[in-house]
């Protein structure tokens, strides 16, 4: 007689968020724009607000900041004893390694796993919550943090040269944390990640002169958009982000109507309309913070589902999806979660 031995359930237990600063109107932007080939492209139709990281705001600062909610909630010694951490950080503050000692240091904690994550993109809290159910699982700890922290607004995009660009607009700056536990209250029921390595490298730096991001010169950094390569970014996340979502679908067995809280990445509002549409949600089911915040990359899908659940938009029982593609669709990922309520 064989015996079937079940895995342990993991759950993603609180979620808390910061945004940096005062929120920015459109007309900050406005009043530097100059005459841009990609203006009018549904790609960079501005959000009304976003918020930008301080001058001297780390991401470090903003990971702490965004973790009070989950000391609030869950008790500081909850935090410190974290066994895995886990991060991702937009634009790193020293290139050459990530923030995750620095934030372990930062919130008092001794993890086992500290583990920078820089592939996943918009998509990498979802790509966090997959690892940290793989590394709990396999029995080598009890607790993990996720930490997010989208940081290139405020220090990218707003460089003068990259301003007056029509990218420069959308995104705004935020953070978030999610914290991952061996239990049964907010129970991970699927997870799909794939990469699609043939776009890897089709998102690129665009300094004019042109020069390797790590090599003197006056050029500031942007990101090289062209009207061709936008409209491929624009078919493959309208493919990807669906796709994923109703894989894990699938392989839950859950009906896309029965999604009860759709929460994505937030490049543009084309993005979000095509993705519920694409899904068959009405818009009362697909939170979003786009007008408030802009692009928020990696931390769009954790900061809207923390905005989510303290508004109200799911109850104990709901199913949550959260779903997202990265950089010219190298990356996509989906996971599922039947959220038990905060503590």
């Amino acid at each position: 007689m064989k015996h079937v031995v079940s895995q342990p359930v993991v759950s993603l237990v609180d979620v808390a968020s910061y945004l940096p600063g005062e929120p920015i109107g459109a007309d900050y932007y406005a009043q530097f724009a100059q005459s841009d080939a990609l203006r009018d492209n549904l790609m960079f139709r501005a959000p009304a607000f976003r918020h930008h990281v301080a001058p001297d705001e780390t991401a470090i600062d903003m990971v702490e900041r965004a973790a009070q909610g989950l000391i609030d909630r869950n008790g500081a010694e909850v935090i410190e004893g974290v066994d895995v951490l886990i991060t991702h950080t937009q634009a790193p503050d020293v290139p050459f390694y990530g923030a995750g000692g620095g934030i372990a240091h930062r919130l008092g904690m001794r993890p086992s796993w500290v583990l920078d994550l820089h592939n996943g993109g918009c998509a990498a809290f979802v790509l966090a919550l997959n690892v940290a159910r793989q590394v709990l699982v396999s029995g080598a700890g009890r607790t993990a943090l996720i930490a997010v922290a989208q940081n290139a607004a405020g220090q990218v995009f707003d460089q003068p040269g990259v301003r007056r660009t029509a990218q420069a607009a959308v995104p705004g700056d935020g953070a978030a944390v999610g914290l991952v536990t061996l239990s049964d209250r907010s129970p991970i029921l699927g997870i799909e990640c794939r990469t699609y390595g043939e776009y890897a490298g089709e998102m690129t730096l665009a300094p004019d002169p042109p020069r390797k991001w790590w090599q003197p010169g006056t050029g500031e950094l942007c990101i090289g958009f062209t009207e061709s390569k936008i409209t491929k970014v624009l078919a493959r996340g309208n493919r990807q982000v669906p796709a994923v979502a109703l894989a894990v679908c699938d392989r839950i067995g859950l009906l896309p109507k029965d999604i009860d809280l759709l929460v994505t990445n937030q490049p543009n509002r084309v993005f979000l309309r095509n993705w519920r549409e694409a899904l068959e949600l009405p818009e009362q089911r697909h939170f979003d913070t786009f007008d408030e915040c802009g692009n928020l990359f990696g931390a769009g899908i954790p900061v809207n589902l923390d905005r989510a659940i303290s508004g109200g938009w799911v109850a104990a029982g709901g199913m949550v999806m959260m779903a997202g593609f990265a950089h010219a669709g190298d990356f996509a990922a989906a996971a599922a979660v039947c959220w038990g309520g905060r503590p």
